[in-house]
């Protein structure tokens, strides 16, 4: 049974006398521990697909199961507890607080997640440890892309929801925070899901959905990704 499945899932959005289906009849499964790139050009529908899968917004019609939930059945105090309890975040700018340290900024998980993981250890797994105690501003884009990463893990999601997370980073710094990305599926089995624009990181998905306006065009499932070190930008 698949951990994430979309039946005929629709989104509107009323546009004066119109209206714009930003999600368009969407149907797709993704497996548990899977890595999978929503892939499509800007306005194709990829963060609308984000938004209902992380509950931030609700389906205009249509079914989403997440590891066996209806969360299209959630009142907001459902979604709010599916929001503390089994999604990470990581989003292209980061989020971070300026005025707390990396290690800081981490432990905020603490504070909504009783199941969360040691801030530090989380820390050390993204390659941190001797930055923890630097503020944001004193860490490159790389690092405070890996402290928001840690933040994400340390709540011991099942479920990882990245919003263009190599967006606002050079390829190099890019391919460290795929790497890591790639590293969550294969050794903690956690579910990662990234939308992008860019079609290489495609290459390194066990699944890649396909999409524009609003609807999905194709869904690959790739029986062998490639390593990072081997994508070209």
């Amino acid at each position: 049974m698949a951990y994430i499945t979309f039946e005929e899932v629709c989104k509107d959005y009323p546009a004066g006398e119109s209206v714009v289906h930003a999600a368009d009849r969407v149907s797709f499964e993704i497996d548990q521990g899977e890595l999978c790139v929503v892939l499509g050009p800007s306005g194709a529908g990829k963060t609308t697909i984000l938004n209902l899968l992380g509950g931030m917004d609700k389906a205009t019609s249509g079914k989403i199961t997440v590891g066996g939930k209806e969360i299209t059945g959630m009142r907001s105090p459902q979604l709010t507890e599916y929001r503390r309890l089994d999604v990470g975040f990581v989003f292209q700018f980061y989020n971070l607080m300026p005025s707390l340290t990396a290690l800081e900024n981490v432990e905020l998980a603490q504070q909504v997640c009783p199941k969360a993981l040691v801030p530090v250890d989380v820390l050390e797994q993204v390659g941190l440890k001797e930055r923890m105690n630097n503020f944001p501003a004193q860490l490159s884009g790389g690092e405070q892309q890996r402290v928001s990463i840690a933040r994400a893990l340390c709540k011991n999601p099942a479920l990882l929801l990245c919003d263009e997370p190599t967006g606002a980073l050079d390829s190099k710094t890019g391919e460290q925070v795929l790497a890591l990305l790639t590293r969550l599926c294969r050794d903690y089995h956690t579910t990662v899901v990234i939308i992008t624009h860019n079609a290489s990181i495609a290459q390194l998905a066990n699944r890649v959905i396909r999409m524009r306006s609003g609807q999905v065009q194709e869904m690959v499932v790739n029986e062998h990704p490639a390593a990072v070190e081997d994508i070209t930008w």
